[in-house]
């Protein structure tokens, strides 16, 4: 029979455990909504909007991603394949923008893709860990009754 240690300091921190996902799920997706806002409608930002006759080039079809897909993770709705999708579209991201558009430069502090490698493994880790108690996705599997159910395998 295997024991499980652990010491006092562990077990308060993993306490928390639960909250730190939510948090950090709530404010990357309200972030990263930002980002989709920005690219489609023109908010927080100075530049313009992407016009709707590009709604289908890479830049509108990441405003897309990021718009929806933020609403989607703040949510907590679908959370796994969305934050996957995500992660996805962050590692395209920083390969055709940040090191083809910046003369090949692998570096994220060279060519500017920082925000880009982070939110790739923010959501490569939400897809990996699930969303958290405080989650559409949470409420749907446990609800009684429930005509479908939300795997979190």
């Amino acid at each position: 029979m295997a024991t499980q240690v652990t010491t006092p300091r562990w077990t308060a921190a993993g306490r928390f455990g639960d909250l730190t996902l939510n948090l950090l799920r709530l404010v990357a997706a309200y972030m990263f909504w930002q980002h989709g806002a920005q690219k489609l409608l023109g908010w927080f930002t100075d530049r313009p909007p992407v016009p709707a006759a590009e709604y289908l080039t890479l830049r509108g079809l990441a405003g897309w991603l990021e718009f929806v897909g933020g609403v989607l993770l703040f949510v907590g709705l679908f959370t796994r394949p969305v934050a996957f999708l995500l992660a996805g579209e962050m590692a395209v991201a920083y390969w055709l923008v940040h090191v083809g558009g910046q003369g090949a430069a692998l570096s994220p502090l060279m060519n500017g893709g920082e925000t880009a490698v982070l939110y790739c493994f923010v959501w490569l880790f939400v897809a990996a860990v699930g969303p958290g108690s405080f989650s559409l996705d949470a409420a749907l599997r446990h609800r009684p009754g429930a005509r479908f159910v939300v795997v979190d395998a």
